[in-house]
């Protein structure tokens, strides 16, 4: 679920660009567009947010008032509920830093990274990100026994999805 303090920061800095007129980010089972609208629609901007697994269908929700003139309509509908592991509290989330392709290995030919059950420390790499044709190792920073893989090899991932959780030792 997105906050409301981050849906804010995302209106303010898309209001303060002429060149982005809409956004769309998904993450933890919701989507939130953000779009400004034409100069011949109303003043304002239009924010969405949906869950992936279900089509949307907007329920207004009261207006937020906000600094600048413009209104601003906020529409979250949550995601259907996902079975917790027994234990996900204790868990730690490696988490993409990016927006990217995930890649489990190296390469096609070589093994993967990381499998449930391996122990990782800090410094271990678990994966590959490919951003703008940048391979970007990301590495586990927390010690512990990998618990499960969230991510397909070849999948794009979004921005704070997580990809892997750890049982921190």
């Amino acid at each position: 679920m997105f906050k409301l303090s981050e849906i804010k920061e995302l209106i303010k800095l898309l209001d303060q660009t002429s060149s982005v007129h809409e956004l769309e980010i998904e993450s933890e089972g919701m989507k939130l567009a953000i779009r400004k609208p034409d100069r011949s629609e109303a003043d304002g901007m239009a924010i969405q947010a949906t869950p992936y697994a279900y089509p949307f269908t907007p329920a207004p929700q009261p207006q937020t008032p906000q600094q600048h003139a413009a209104p601003v309509v906020v529409t979250e509908i949550p995601a259907a509920p996902q079975q917790p592991a027994s234990n996900e509290g204790t868990l730690h989330k490696i988490v993409s830093p990016m927006v990217g392709t995930f890649y489990s290995a190296a390469s096609p030919e070589t093994p993967s990274f990381v499998n449930v059950g391996d122990r990782v420390s800090e410094k271990s790499t678990v994966c590959i990100i490919e951003a703008m044709k940048l391979m970007n190792e990301l590495e586990a920073e927390v010690r512990g026994e990998i618990v499960s893989v969230l991510a397909e090899n070849g999948q794009l991932v979004e921005y704070g999805q997580p990809l892997f959780l750890v049982k921190p030792e």
